[in-house]
């Protein structure tokens, strides 16, 4: 079991509990007001890829700030050890990265964004469906830093 709260900025460690994860939480914050949205997303070991909506409130904010803090997880689970609950704690594998939203507007870009993110959740290639692909907005977020952080976490 690793200590608790072990810092990593491993990528392979990174990228593994990215691949695992099923839940980005994207964070914005537009003049002191925070906003957090759980999205569905894809991960190309680079960027990570959501899809919203054509109109709506996140796409004004993500005009008005663009920066975004994101935050993944795997593996949590409660651990009550201990009789006393201010003993108890969570064992988990967690990610934050920082990076800048960008909309993608070419076609190819929009497909390739929404294949990767069919292949997070499908674990192989899917066919995209274009006939959709109007009705969406694509976005991407290049991890411009990243750590990880695990907690209680069975290396074996």
């Amino acid at each position: 079991m690793t200590p608790d709260n072990k810092l990593t900025r491993d990528r392979q460690v990174i990228d593994r509990v990215l691949h695992a994860s099923q839940v980005l939480r994207l964070g914005l914050s537009v003049e002191g007001q925070p906003f957090i949205f759980p999205l569905a997303f894809g991960y190309d070991g680079r960027s990570i890829y959501f899809h919203t909506a054509r109109e709506g409130a996140k796409l004004e904010l993500f005009e008005r700030s663009p920066q975004a803090c994101l935050e993944f997880e795997h593996g949590v689970r409660l651990l009550r050890d201990d009789p006393d609950p201010c003993k108890w704690s969570f064992a988990y594998e967690s990610v934050i990265g920082r990076g800048r939203v960008a909309e993608l507007s070419e076609p190819a870009e929009k497909e390739r964004g929404l294949r990767e993110i069919i292949r997070h959740y499908a674990g192989a290639e899917v066919a995209v469906p274009l006939e959709n692909l109007d009705k969406i907005r694509v976005w991407s977020v290049t991890l411009e830093a990243v750590t990880g952080r695990r907690s209680h976490v069975d290396d074996s």
